[in-house]
């Protein structure tokens, strides 16, 4: 029977100083990081336990180690809330705590923006006078750039990772149909005359591998990093990279609801063969084909278009759900799944209140209509950027929300309580409560373990590798009981 699926979500953040010659990205995210989080930066990330060239396929390249953000003195902390924010490479990044359910990470993953849109405030009382920092959630800076949004799953170990390529493939392909954060023209090979003006996904064009370790050269739509930040023995962390940076919250729940069943069902042996023939020129073909008309060609002979493979999918989940699964989260994402789909069948400018790629699109051609612009006007892409802004004073998605013009699926009560308070039934809880009752304690921590300075002679470790332990219910009397971080260790050790 399949595992649970406990999720998260890494989101790299498009950054920029306009104005700015001088704009060093590198030192507006620390400054961004650094200027949130206030005394949390004393306590540093947990490297020790970390492995991220281990490959699922069976081994690990013999490499020296990379400069990692401490030895850098770049800022990386963790929230009260249970997340890491922290800079990666040139460029602020949230992660999210583990969620067990989808909607707890729509919830989980907007709390992510208003921490950047707080963080840029904060900024603004420091930076020298005329000097600002823009922050994206997207993934491109339209000059062949990309940057990631991961989300990471809870995955039975005992699954053979090649039936999780074979019968994932072709559900990432196509399921950027309701994903795609839309994208104006195209950063990949293609001929001038034959380029779209608007895709589906701003990261369809960045990936050119089925499956390997890389996530920034030579990307590969199944990446094989084999790091579970769990038990090992039990546990694997599938790390997709494939999926776009949303703002809307249906999209978010779509994409990450989706996928868990999808897991639970390779894991049961439930799916049937539906291998793509050429699964990167599949990628292309659909994210250049807003009209959702082009097929692609599976291994069987078989033509679908991205709706059609979808369709194979979700008939299939269906009866999955209904035999091994029927839970009110997953009947939630069923309804939604299927509702989507017909929509995209039909008329697929009918979800411009769900979907970031048609609500994109709508924009773009309301602007387009008014001002009798050509898509190549340069208006056009900072309408298209700006979009994406995470001020809820600026962004162009938050004007169509306050405007009744966007679907949600969460409240901000729920959003602003998730900035500073994590899930209560992942391992998340205990990291978060720990980070707000005993700052002073904590030396350092992870993912999956917290190491505290109790007084005694040696550091004291707390392992954390089972991802639904640790939860509101597991240690909130613990907590009650512990008036220190010493009791505390004691009473989890008794």
């Amino acid at each position: 029977m399949a595992i649970p699926k406990v999720m998260g979500i890494e989101t790299e953040y498009g950054i920029s100083g306009p104005g700015n010659a001088e704009f060093n990205p590198v030192l507006a995210s620390s400054l961004l990081i650094n200027g949130y989080a206030g005394s949390l930066r004393r306590i540093r990330w947990d490297y020790e336990q970390e492995s991220p060239l281990r490959d699922a396929r069976g081994f690990e390249p013999l490499q020296e180690r990379e400069a990692a953000e401490e030895d850098l003195g770049l800022a990386n902390v963790i929230l009260p809330n249970g997340a890491r924010y922290y800079v990666d490479h040139a460029h602020p990044e949230y992660s999210t705590p583990e969620c067990a359910t989808p909607r707890d990470l729509v919830i989980h993953d907007k709390a992510g923006e208003r921490i950047l849109e707080a963080s840029i405030a904060l900024a603004d009382d420091v930076l020298p006078p005329g000097e600002r920092i823009n922050i994206y959630k997207n993934n491109t800076d339209g000059k062949g750039n990309s940057y990631g949004t991961h989300e990471n799953y809870l995955v039975d170990r005992a699954t053979p990772f090649a039936r999780i390529v074979r019968d994932l493939m072709p559900f990432f392909v196509s399921r950027q149909v309701f994903t795609g954060a839309g994208k104006l023209g195209v950063e990949g090979n293609r001929s001038e005359e034959d380029r779209p003006v608007y895709q589906l996904s701003q990261r369809a064009d960045f990936f050119e591998a089925e499956v390997g370790l890389e996530t920034t050269l030579k990307r590969p739509i199944i990446n094989t990093r084999d790091e579970p930040h769990a038990d090992p023995e039990k546990y694997r962390r599938l790390h997709v990279i494939i999926g776009d940076a949303n703002m809307s919250e249906v999209a978010t729940f779509l994409k990450v609801g989706t996928t868990a069943i999808v897991l639970k069902m390779i894991e049961d042996e439930f799916l049937p063969e539906l291998s793509l023939e050429n699964p990167v020129a599949a990628l292309h073909t659909i994210s250049w084909d807003p009209a959702l008309r082009s097929t692609v060609r599976l291994a069987d002979g078989r033509t679908l278009t991205a709706v059609e493979l979808q369709w194979e999918y979700l008939d299939h989940a269906k009866k999955y759900v209904k035999e091994h699964d029927a839970t009110a989260t997953n009947a939630d994402v069923l309804s939604r799944w299927e509702s989507t789909l017909t929509s995209l069948e039909e008329d697929p400018m009918a979800l411009k209140e769900q979907l970031d790629w048609v609500a994109k699109l709508a924009l773009l051609e309301a602007y387009r209509e008014r001002d009798g612009l050509d898509w190549d006007d340069h208006k056009l892409a900072l309408v298209a950027l700006q979009y994406h802004d995470v001020r809820r004073d600026k962004g162009l998605y938050y004007r169509l929300v306050r405007s009744g013009k966007v679907e949600r699926l969460v409240t901000d009560a729920e959003v602003d309580e998730a900035v500073n308070r994590p899930p209560d039934d992942t391992r998340a809880y205990f990291r978060g409560h720990c980070i707000r009752r005993f700052p002073d304690n904590i030396t350092a921590a992870s993912w999956d373990s917290i190491i505290f300075d109790t007084g005694q002679e040696a550091l004291q470790r707390v392992p954390m590798r089972e991802p639904l332990r640790g939860t509101r219910e597991h240690v909130e009397s613990l907590f009650e009981e512990a008036g220190d971080a010493g009791r505390l260790v004691e009473l989890l050790r008794a």
